[in-house]
């Protein structure tokens, strides 16, 4: 990749610059020569030449002391075009290019400098930037993830209990997990408006299940688990994804309560809720209707009276850094999207109660049980990826499971693909974005000549547009057990209507 493509604010009201671990200046936008002057200008400009002995050492001493401790953004100082020093509040970001790390300066007027600030339109323009650099990244970032997922749980499936690399690979799936939750953040920061899609209906048992077995695994040793699922639980319309974000973010939030070495019990259940009248729940005022409520509860040190009212406040914590307050609110954005609502109950020493209420539709799901045979099947499966980690990785675990693989690096290939006569393709799975064709124009194509076709779309942050909603949907990152499941229902049902 080169800098250019990492940089995307050439046309920023304020100056950024991309530059190298040594202190040479890869790129500058123009409002930062208009700032600083002609010293960035050439093929070899160093950031020294702009760095006053006020910031103290090099930049590349600064830039290393900061990579080892990232902080807050900064202030700097900088020579102007005039040659006078100037503070200005620095953030910094470290990123990727040709796989060498280099730095993203940006540079806004410190807040006790004497300098106009910025318009509305200046303004506008600068967040738009960021929410274009934010989805750039989580894209990339979901991508790599999920290679590390899916094979991460596909050697978890293989290995016995007793395995010796076992621990290890559920350490690198919950690292993964964690990154996850990263990306996740970062691409909810960058969407500014809700789903359009109507989520399918699905099973909380699952999800539930799944949450609580992920840290059994890994907190096992130090607690008592308990699960309570009901049977013939309400079907619920909600984004895997998403939803199974703000139960991990809940759990986690229980383990960290008894701290590193503490032990306790942490119970998981689910229910069906009917209310024929509107009903408070501490918090949450629910309307009339049908629920599913899963309640995460534990006998830990409980939330203080006064800190309760401000659990989903963002940036409002009771834990030690570098923990950063949003984890809640992000639980309440994703929950009150999906038009539920989110209770939580404590009391000091006694433990907490958290519990999730989504809308729900009075008929059940189908219980289904677990287990690799289930998840093995037969048929051609084209995956389209301008990943080449991706394409492999999706090659190893269905080939593995049975099915036949074919792989495409853009739309265009797998086109060519299709219109070979001795083809037969039984599902079609594309990511939405790609160069050059993307995924939706993919699909359209495909549709005027063989609209029987089953097609799934996967993306780290692209939701399908209704015009898509008839395909299946898999958010990246996913797991082997999630692709496997995808594919799976998405024959299912072709089969149901053959």
């Amino acid at each position: 990749m080169k800098p250019e493509a990492v940089f995307g604010l050439e046309n920023a009201a304020w100056p950024a610059l991309l530059v190298s671990a040594d202190g040479g200046i890869l790129t500058a936008n123009a409002a930062a020569k208009t700032v600083l002057g002609q010293a960035l200008g050439g093929g070899a400009a160093q950031l020294a030449s702009v760095w006053p002995p006020e910031n103290g050492g090099a930049p590349a001493a600064f830039l290393a002391q900061w990579e080892r401790l990232p902080a807050a953004p900064a202030i700097l100082k900088f020579r102007t075009a005039g040659g006078t020093p100037a503070a200005f509040l620095t953030a910094i970001c470290r990123l990727e290019s040709d796989g060498r790390k280099v730095f993203l300066l940006q540079l806004l007027p410190a807040p006790d400098a004497k300098t106009a600030p910025l318009g509305d339109a200046a303004l506008k323009q600068k967040l738009d930037c960021v929410l274009q650099l934010a989805r750039t990244v989580s894209l990339d970032f979901n991508n790599a993830l999920t290679g590390v997922l899916a094979h991460t749980s596909l050697l978890l499936g293989k290995t016995e209990p007793d395995h010796p690399w076992r621990r290890s690979l559920l350490e690198v799936e919950k690292s993964a997990a964690r990154a996850a939750e990263i990306a996740g953040e970062l691409a909810l920061f960058s969407r500014q408006e809700k789903a359009s899609r109507r989520a399918p209906a699905g099973n909380l048992n699952l999800m539930a299940e799944r949450c609580a077995d992920f840290f059994k695994t890994a907190h096992g040793a130090r607690f008592a688990w308990r699960l309570a699922l009901e049977r013939g639980l309400f079907a619920a319309r909600f984004d895997e994804a998403k939803v199974q974000q703000a139960l991990t973010k809940i759990l986690e939030n229980a383990v960290e309560a008894f701290g590193g070495s503490g032990t306790g019990q942490i119970s998981v259940q689910t229910r069906n809720v009917e209310l024929t009248e509107a009903t408070q729940d501490r918090n949450v005022r629910l309307a009339a209707g049908n629920y599913v409520c899963v309640e995460i509860l534990d006998n830990g040190p409980g939330i203080e009276a006064e800190a309760l009212p401000r659990v989903f406040e963002p940036f409002f914590t009771t834990k030690r850094a570098p923990h950063r307050g949003l984890g809640l609110a992000l639980v309440y954005g994703i929950i009150t999207n999906h038009g539920g609502g989110v209770a939580i109950s404590s009391q000091p020493g006694k433990g907490t109660s958290a519990r999730v209420y989504l809308p729900a539709e009075k008929n059940h799901v189908k219980e289904s049980v677990g287990g690799n045979k289930q998840l093995r099947g037969t048929g051609t499966i084209l995956v389209v990826d301008d990943e080449s980690l991706l394409l492999t990785m999706a090659e190893t675990i269905l080939s593995d499971f049975g099915y036949t693989v074919l792989t495409a690096s853009s739309g265009q290939k797998a086109l060519a693909i299709l219109a070979q006569p001795d083809t037969k393709v039984d599902l079609l799975i594309t990511d939405l974005v790609m160069p050059g064709m993307g995924g939706r124009e993919l699909i359209e194509r495909i549709r005027q000549t063989d609209p029987a076709l089953p097609m799934m779309c996967t993306s780290g942050y692209v939701m399908p547009e209704e015009s898509q909603a008839g395909a299946g949907y898999l958010q990246k990152p996913f797991t082997s057990t999630d692709l496997l499941l995808k594919v799976k229902a998405a024959l299912a049902a072709t089969s149901a209507v053959d």
